[in-house]
Formats: structure tokens, C-alpha cells, sequence
């Protein structure tokens, strides 16, 4: 269990980039509404019983990820609970489209987590205050009795209007569409890194690097930029390093998640749970095993990689891109290190519907995957040239 005190609250939300949108002054009303998402976001009161923030699980110091990385899978405000899936960065994430099928491209894009089963940042923000394994609220009332009784419930009727936590429902709405506020703030799109420093021409990037980034945007080689675009936007933004599609990499199961050795309650399934990912949102076998395209800004720095939290290195997850389909099968269950050992590569947890058009026999050399690693460390926020 990951408990924010209220002096380590104080100190994160003080210590952080005003809170107002791209082009919104701070005492705007957008401005307004964005600061009072932030301190619900960190206020760890807001869990059954007290204990667990937004931020426990998404802290701004370890990129807007799950800080304690010694587990693969977050456990929320009951230390017994266990998520089956890795928290993902919430930073870049407000610009993912609503959730959608893509009638041209024939696949479905955007939306919230990992399988897409929230539209939007709205809709994901309410999620997790009344999920049993994370804030573990029976319902909307306790949490909107809960923000009612915190010393910023006036700010409510300041930035809504009169009675804005009087009915559940609408009040329930209002604080997830304030964090969605906080969330579309410069800090978690803040675009400070060195490849961006470079696209702008106050940055150098060393000659392995450049190196990197050719076999990351080669389509006759790492072909990484296919899911992940590395060029600036047509808008001219910059990148955003995913086309926020979904995708079955042929993950292997990971062993070491202790999601299936918890109490039943929280898994009937035991150790023989799959994870359907988009398949099991949408209802199609068509779309089982595969998960939402992360952003790779940060990448560096949000181990362990996957849905599962199956990679516990960088260089691994490039590795198992370049030949997963080369090496043999490991025989049963192998974590990543294991299976660096023994050469060989486990079943993927979905075998249908893997991409084996774009990776698994990408024929790169073992300093070519050095290469395209070195390049995925300059895009790490907070570079100062």
C-alpha cells in the first residue's frame, strides 16, 4: 500500500508546474479547475479506508507511474489486492481520442487504459475510486460525501456554481472532470526532452543515438515508428511516440505477477486467468490478447514494461521485438531474465491475433538493439540544454 501523507501531498502538489491548461491563466476558469483536480489528485483521504491517492499510483517524480517497482502489478489502498496489469504513465495521455473504431484503418484507437474500456480521461478518473483493488470505495456517494467534508469542497460551488456537491451523480462527474483538468496540464505533457530539444535544434544527439533513431524510423528494419511516430505532427507538434492503436505483441504470462496468487475473491480464475485485453472490452475473439500502443516519451524511466509488467528491461523488451520468433519455446513458465538465459522466449498469453507482420524477426544485431535503446533514453522529460 502506497499512503501519501498530507505533508508529502503538500510537498508534490506545491513543488509542481502551475496547474492551468496549455494557454489558460492560472486563475481562469479552466486555470481554477485544473488546481482544484490537483488537489484531488493527491488527496489520499479519498480511499476505503484513507490511504491511497491518484497519485500513489501515478507520481509525478516517477513519471506519472507506480513509484514502488518491485512488483509488476500495483496493489491498491489493501495491500492484499492486487491488479492482474502494470500501471501505465499518465502523462501524454490526454491526447488520446475518445475511444473509437476506425472505419478506414479497420482497428480500433484511443481511449483510457490499457484495454480501452474508458472514452475518455473523464471516464477513466472515475474508475479507479470504485475499484475494489485500488481506492476501494463502495460507491459514488462515499466518495462525493468524502470530498465534501475536505477543506477545498467550497472551491465546488466557486468553479460549478451553487450546489455543485449536492446530488451524487453530477457531483461524482465534477470531480473527475476537475482531475481530467489537472490531467490536460503542461505537467503531464510537458515535452522537454532531448530528442525534442534536437527537433528543435538546441540539442545534439550523439552518433549511437542518431544511429538508433535511423533503425527506429526504418521500415526495413526496427520499423518501431510504424506504431510509435517519431516526426512531428501535422499540426507541427511535436511527437507524440504512438498512434494510440492496439496490438498483441505476444506478450508471454509473467510469472511473477501476484495478482494470481491472491485471495479468489479478487481472481476466481487463479492462475489460469488470460488477460483478453481489447477482445475482452469489445467482445470480439478478433481483438483478444491485444493492448493499447504506450507513448515511448519517458520510456526509460517506467519499468516494468507491458500490460503485465512482463519486462523488467529496456533492452529486453527490444530484444524480444527483434527475435521472438526466432528462438525456440521455453518449456513452460520463464520470467524475462530466465528466459534471456536459456535462449529462449515463452508461449505468448494470447497466441491469437499476434503481430508477426511487423516484429519477432527484425534481423537486428546485437549493437543494432544497443543502438535503438540508446536512442529511447533521449526521450526523458526534463532535459535542460
Amino acid at each position: 500500500m502506497k499512503i501519501f501523507s498530507s505533508g508529502v501531498m503538500a510537498f508534490a502538489a506545491g513543488s509542481l508546474l502551475a496547474a492551468a491548461p496549455p494557454g489558460a491563466a492560472e486563475d481562469s476558469p479552466a486555470g481554477r479547475k485544473a488546481q482544484l483536480g490537483r488537489l484531488l489528485f493527491f488527496d489520499a483521504s479519498l480511499s476505503e479506508p484513507a490511504g491511497q491517492s491518484c497519485a500513489s499510483c501515478h507520481d509525478p517524480a516517477s513519471a506519472f507511474i507506480d513509484p514502488d517497482t518491485a512488483r509488476p502489478t500495483s496493489n491498491g489502498v489493501h495491500g492484499d489486492r492486487f491488479a492482474s496489469r502494470n500501471t501505465p504513465s499518465a502523462m501524454y495521455m490526454a491526447f488520446s481520442p475518445a475511444f473509437h473504431f476506425d472505419k478506414a484503418e479497420g482497428h480500433y484507437v484511443g481511449g483510457q487504459f490499457w484495454d480501452g474500456r474508458a472514452a475518455t480521461l473523464e471516464e477513466q478518473a472515475k474508475a479507479p475510486f470504485l475499484d475494489p483493488v485500488k481506492m476501494a470505495n463502495p460507491d459514488k456517494r462515499a466518495v462525493v460525501g468524502k470530498v465534501r467534508r475536505a477543506a477545498y469542497a467550497g472551491q465546488f460551488d466557486e468553479i460549478f456554481g451553487k450546489g455543485a456537491l449536492g446530488a451524487v451523480e453530477p457531483a461524482f462527474d465534477r470531480i473527475t472532470a476537475a482531475i481530467a483538468a489537472y490531467e490536460r496540464t503542461a505537467e503531464f505533457q510537458p515535452f522537454t526532452t532531448r530528442h525534442d530539444a534536437w527537433l528543435q535544434g538546441r540539442a545534439k544527439l550523439s552518433p549511437q543515438e542518431l544511429r538508433g533513431l535511423a533503425l527506429f524510423n526504418d521500415e526495413k528494419k526496427g520499423n518501431c515508428a510504424s506504431c510509435h511516430p517519431s516526426q512531428r505532427r501535422a499540426d507541427g507538434g511535436l511527437p507524440l511516440f504512438t498512434d494510440f492503436t492496439y496490438d498483441n505483441l505476444g506478450v508471454p504470462k509473467n510469472p511473477d505477477n501476484p495478482f494470481y496468487g491472491q485471495d479468489r475473491a479478487w481472481n476466481p480464475q487463479g492462475a489460469k486467468f488470460v488477460d483478453r485485453g481489447l477482445g475482452g472490452v469489445v467482445k470480439k475473439r478478433s481483438e483478444d490478447g491485444k493492448f493499447k500502443v504506450p507513448t515511448l516519451r519517458n520510456i526509460a524511466r517506467t519499468a516494468p514494461y507491458m500490460h503485465n509488467g512482463y519486462f523488467r528491461t529496456l533492452r529486453g523488451v527490444v530484444a524480444f521485438y527483434n527475435d521472438r520468433d526466432l528462438r525456440p519455446a521455453c518449456k513452460g513458465e520463464a520470467t524475462e531474465a530466465e528466459a534471456q538465459k536459456r535462449a529462449c522466449w515463452p508461449r505468448a498469453e494470447v497466441r491469437r491475433n499476434v503481430n508477426r507482420n511487423e516484429m519477432g524477426r527484425l534481423g537486428l544485431s546485437e549493437q543494432e538493439v544497443d543502438d535503438i535503446v540508446a536512442f529511447l533514453q533521449t526521450l526523458s522529460d526534463g532535459y535542460l540544454p
